[in-house]
């Protein structure tokens, strides 16, 4: 059983929970929180719990093996690093780091005191993005994807008001890239590899991050246009284009719908997909597997894959951010 820890008691905390103890390979042993009251209100439907607030005290909960962390953006790579020198394996909601040498640091850190890291990228781990990996033809057959996930935040709102929220705020690292785009990242990277260049053409609002923009990244014989934004909404599909046709997907972020149309037979062929009614317990599962069989050389080779997507996926944001003139605070250090 794997004894879990949670640093950040939002909804997005709540669901990887239930997800994880659906697998029946978690209990809910500790919750973090400044405030105690916040933490016995996260913990108090799970039974029996410990609660801290204290960092130190949290990570010093011996039977306490693997915490996840889903605090603002900017507060992951301190915690982070805090549970990796007291032994625990860490899964970092997306986006993890806020800078490639976040990320490095992490890794080597991870590597070195023997314990696993892992970012809550659930997109890559849902079987419907493994299907649709398994059905792409050679690089040299694509001609193009067009990927798209914006969604209306209602802390916009608060932004509207003169105010800055942590997801909206250079300072937490927010920003729609950071928050939506980095999941259309995770696709394009995780599909067709790192690209050659990356372009990201945003428009600000007043707190200095990105509200809304469009990426473009280029590979030797294609280009994939990313739309991403956290004041709008889009209902597009997501498409990625052959030479024989058009994949369409209703998401890249959560497929639950695929059909590819047929140019030449001018026909649509339906693609049977499964997905979780929670979108977090395939990435459980995928976790469980590392933390339960750590000798297991193939399971191993697997979450290096992981790790270097992950690598991979921060050096793409991180430029197509910067490329947009986005400055957050961790940038300075």
């Amino acid at each position: 059983m794997i004894h879990l820890g949670i640093i950040g008691t939002n909804w997005i905390s709540h669901q990887f929970v239930k997800a994880a103890l659906e697998t029946n390979r978690y209990d809910l042993t500790a919750v973090y929180s400044r405030k105690l009251e916040t933490a016995q209100k996260f913990g108090e439907e799970y039974g029996d719990v410990e609660y801290a607030t204290n960092l130190a005290t949290f990570f010093g909960i011996a039977h306490m093996d693997t915490v996840y962390i889903a605090s603002p953006n900017s507060l992951h790579f301190e915690q982070a690093k805090q549970a990796l020198l007291a032994k625990k394996n860490i899964i970092v909601e997306k986006p993890a780091f806020s800078t490639p040498e976040e990320m490095a640091e992490i890794i080597e850190l991870a590597n070195q005191q023997q314990v696993f890291f892992f970012e809550a990228a659930r997109n890559i781990h849902e079987k419907s993005f493994k299907k649709i990996g398994e059905l792409l033809p050679l690089k040299n057959q694509i001609t193009g994807a067009n990927f798209t996930y914006m969604k209306y935040s209602s802390r916009y709102d608060q932004v509207l008001d003169g105010q800055e929220p942590n997801i909206f705020s250079p300072h937490f690292s927010g920003g729609a890239m950071a928050d939506l785009g980095v999941y259309l990242v995770y696709a394009a990277v995780g599909w067709f590899g790192l690209p050659n260049e990356s372009h990201y053409f945003a428009r600000k609002i007043p707190t200095g991050v990105d509200g809304i923009g469009t990426a473009i990244l280029r590979y030797d014989l294609f280009d994939v246009t990313l739309q991403t934004g956290k004041n709008a909404d889009s209902f597009l599909d997501s498409e990625i284009y052959f030479e024989g046709g058009t994949l369409i997907l209703d998401s890249v972020n959560a497929i639950s719908k695929a059909e590819f149309h047929d140019r030449n037979h001018q026909e649509r062929d339906i693609i049977a997909l499964t997905t979780e009614e929670n979108p977090m317990i395939e990435e459980a599962h995928d976790f469980a597997y590392v933390l339960e069989n750590p000798d297991d050389p193939t399971i191993g080779v697997r979450y290096e894959e992981w790790v270097e997507l992950s690598r991979n996926v921060n050096k793409v944001v991180t430029a197509l951010r910067k490329s947009a003139g986005i400055v957050f605070d961790a940038d300075k250090d």
